[in-house]
């Protein structure tokens, strides 16, 4: 059987922007290297946290901030736990014991 793996990854394009404090501050750097992107694009990759990352994109972020991919974007990876197989009684409770009795109506005396 083979080990499951999760994998997850941290944008830290905040914490290497030091003296860029607005979005807009961005927009023309990344001109300058022939990538261009709306304002409001240019705000989401600086506020959220990108699914998707073009390489030129990543390149040009790279060589504005003099840092390497590695720095911009940490990732992570650990094995997930292998479930546990439900066995013949162990940790099963039995339903019937746990099921309230029915109700018997009598007749008034």
């Amino acid at each position: 059987m083979t080990k499951r793996r999760q994998v997850s990854y941290q944008w830290r394009l905040r914490e290497v922007t030091a003296g860029l404090f607005n979005a807009s501050d961005l927009e023309p750097l990344l001109a300058d290297r022939g990538i261009n992107l709306s304002s409001v694009q240019v705000w989401r990759l600086v506020t959220g946290t990108p699914e998707r990352l073009s390489l030129p994109v990543l390149a040009a972020l790279c060589d504005i901030f003099e840092v390497t991919p590695a720095q911009l974007i940490a990732t992570r990876a650990e094995n997930i736990p292998p479930r546990k197989a439900a066995s013949g009684g162990d940790g099963v409770p039995d339903l019937n014991a746990l099921r309230p009795r029915r109700a018997r109506l009598r007749p008034e005396p």
